[in-house]
């Protein structure tokens, strides 16, 4: 059967023209010529995605239906979506489609080809065709030819808007998963995340029936396939800055699986939020978002010279680039690689109270894992004024669809079996709360990371500190012992003890709402 034949027996009938897995070449020129994107100066192209710049949870739904009713964790952010709505919405959507382009890339997740999803993703714009081309999988040059039928596939319209009171969703934009059809519908928002963000929260749901464990980590590898390390965290603690390092290989930036063999990349792109970005602090990602075949999402650009200015945020803070993973120097061909001999989970302690590395225990990380801690400090996000605690379970809650005691369950079988030694690491304030200490510079998280990494770390003193009973170095090679031991830094020792108890009954909370 053809594809146009297919997509008639879906229901896709009367497209204008279908631009079959175009190369990124071809969908420059599409993108160009129809006045969605900008060329560089370096060679990217840049896009604005109008009034959709980030993630819209409000508006993602999952159909309830017999795959679903009894496994999904429904809530806030799983949300129900009625199957006969769902049918009426596809087709107005399909309606809207009649008469328009429609660009198909022939996409796949997962590294490791024993857990792989073919995936075709339809956009009614070039731009976002290449985004799939990026970020996901496709067949390499010289590599076996698999069959290209889809599992699933994703249809997205960023120009058709739903009708809230007609059509149930929450917006005129929507994001649904439609595990029974093997359907997503992503319309009314041009932000390209939801199209990377939808197909995780797919994986996540597929992947734990298989006794696979999905993470929203980093993981870079070093000088043998045993030497993987794998780096959780949430937005803004420096997962992927960490993670490329000039001594390591990457594996992947964002989304990885684990399996009986190890680990793997769900993806073959990456999606790097870049705002401020500088050669000098991260060399390897200015460089990639920089190069041709790189988009650029609500970058700023001059439309006479085309030049870019990573540092103006005026259309958001959330200013991302998405390229091909091979952009980063040695990155790790296979992208898949042994059982993770460390696991560093990141936090960003707005608050300053958390030490800069502590060695946690089985228990203490299954805790750490469910908390999801980190804290949003004043000026990211409106009305924020001091630091506020975060709690992201699993670290990616938005993006899991079963119950997070589900993915503990599986984090845990896998420490206890394979062992590996496991961090916290905080890249956040030293000296004080924000506003009052200082962030710990970036080169010291660094040292610390790579005494991790070497092993140097794991053979140090450590003792408990009384706050949190973290196993904390009593020494660290220049790394300052206020650093590792946060009250010391504080002026007012008492105030920090008090703030530190604060601190310590909200995990005790927070933590109380889930177990394994």
């Amino acid at each position: 059967m053809t594809i146009e034949g297919f997509l008639q027996q879906m229901g896709l009938k009367n497209i204008d023209q279908l631009y079959l897995d175009l190369t990124p070449a071809a969908l420059y020129e599409h993108a160009i010529r129809r006045h969605e994107a900008l060329l560089s100066q370096s060679g990217s192209l840049v896009f604005h995605t109008g009034q959709y710049r980030g993630r819209s949870p409000e508006d993602k739904f999952i159909v309830k239906d017999k795959i679903t009713e009894g496994s999904v964790d429904w809530g806030k952010i799983n949300k129900p979506f009625d199957p006969f709505a769902f049918s009426r919405l596809k087709e107005k959507l399909f309606l809207y489609l009649q008469n328009r382009d429609l660009f198909v890339q022939r996409c796949h997740v997962c590294a490791d080809s024993h857990h792989r999803v073919n995936l075709w993703v339809l956009s009614e714009q070039p731009v976002y065709s290449l985004f799939a081309r990026t970020l996901f999988r496709t067949e390499k040059k010289g590599e076996k030819k698999e069959p290209l039928l889809a599992d699933y596939i994703l249809i997205h319209a960023p120009g058709f808007r739903a009708d809230p009171e007609v059509d149930h969703t929450h917006s005129g934009a929507f994001i649904i998963i439609n595990f029974s059809e093997k359907l997503i519908l992503i319309g009314g928002t041009g932000y390209a995340g939801e199209i990377k963000k939808s197909v995780f929260s797919l994986l996540n749901f597929l992947l734990p029936q298989k006794g696979v464990f999905p993470m929203h980590c980093s993981a870079n590898l070093g000088s043998n396939a045993e030497d993987t390390a794998v780096f959780f965290g949430l937005s803004g603690t420096g997962k992927t800055t960490l993670s490329i390092d000039p001594t390591r290989r990457l594996i992947g930036d964002d989304e990885h699986g684990w399996d009986e063999k190890g680990i793997f990349n769900f993806e073959g792109g990456c999606y790097a939020k870049i705002i401020g970005i500088s050669e000098e602090r991260e060399p390897e990602i200015y460089r990639s978002a920089l190069r041709f075949g790189t988009l650029l999402e609500n970058v700023i650009i001059d439309p006479k010279t085309r030049e870019i200015d990573f540092n103006d945020s005026s259309l958001t803070e959330n200013t991302r680039a998405a390229f091909p993973i091979d952009y980063i120097p040695r990155s790790w061909p296979s992208q898949c690689a042994g059982h993770p001999k460390n696991i560093i989970m990141l936090c960003c302690d707005a608050f300053g109270l958390l030490p800069a590395v502590a060695k946690l225990t089985t228990d203490q990380a299954v805790s750490y894992f469910l908390l999801g801690y980190t804290s949003k400090i004043a000026g990211t996000e409106t009305g924020i004024k001091t630091p506020t605690a975060v709690f992201s379970p699993c670290f990616g809650s938005p993006f899991l669809p079963l119950a997070p005691r589900v993915y503990a369950r599986l984090f845990k079988e896998k420490i206890k079996k394979h062992k590996p030694d496991i961090w916290l690491v905080n890249t956040g304030w030293t000296g004080g709360e924000y506003g009052i200490g200082r962030r710990i510079p970036l080169e010291m998280t660094r040292q610390i990371v790579r005494s991790i990494l070497d092993g140097k770390l794991a053979k140090a003193e450590f003792s408990k500190e009384q706050y949190f009973e973290l196993l904390v170095p009593q020494s660290l090679e220049d790394i300052p012992l206020e650093i590792l031991r946060p009250n010391l830094g504080w002026k007012d020792r008492e105030s920090y003890g008090a703030k530190a108890q604060q601190l310590k009954e909200l995990f005790l909370k927070m933590s109380s709402a889930e177990s394994v």
